[in-house]
């Protein structure tokens, strides 16, 4: 069983302003939990697509009813591979996201779709899914919940701080976000 989890957000900022800031992001006062970020890949594609694999090192707090399952050597880091594909000529930017260790234990996936609002084409939408699986015996269930929490309650965080940090590369203030849509939702694969 696999844990799902949709969530639509629109910035008000344009495309290009979200993907300057997006290439920029880290480090920044609000995500602390990212310790690393390294470019492995990099490449222009001859349709003129820019093809990015970058590795992140995040710091991985476990839920306390976890840590007492889990040896205190458990790695509290967690290493993420992004693949993303943006596509200036269309404007829109997709990224895929998933850890590389602790995979025993849990798979997060994530993909990211950017691109101009059709409402406004001075805004930018995200469309952001994710999946949690774990096959854990016995805490598999709880170990996608705690997950998919913990993936609800940082993005009206994380969308604040995206409209924050585009806002600081613009001359004008940051404004809220226009609307942040949230569907969670469960399905098997």
């Amino acid at each position: 069983m696999v844990k799902y989890f949709l969530g639509q957000s629109v910035l008000r900022s344009s495309w290009d302003q979200v993907f300057a800031a997006f290439w920029q992001r880290y480090p920044n006062p609000y995500s602390k939990h990212v310790l690393t970020e390294d470019i492995v890949h990099r490449e222009v594609t001859p349709d003129q697509k820019l093809l990015s694999r970058r590795l992140l090192t995040k710091t991985n707090r476990m839920p306390r009813w976890a840590e007492r399952l889990f040896p205190a050597n458990v790695a509290h880091s967690v290493y993420i591979l992004e693949d993303s594909v943006v596509d200036p000529q269309n404007q829109t930017m997709t990224t895929f996201t998933w850890n590389i260790n602790h995979a025993r234990l849990m798979v997060v996936e994530e993909r990211c779709v950017y691109r101009v609002n059709s409402d406004n084409s001075g805004w930018t939408e995200i469309r952001r899914e994710a999946w949690v699986s774990s096959s854990l015996f016995g805490v598999s269930r709880a170990v996608q919940v705690s997950n998919v929490v913990g993936f609800l309650g940082p993005e009206a965080v994380g969308m604040e701080a995206g409209q924050k940090l585009v806002a600081s590369y613009q001359s004008f203030p940051p404004q809220s976000f226009a609307r942040n849509l949230v569907s969670p939702g469960s399905k098997a694969m």
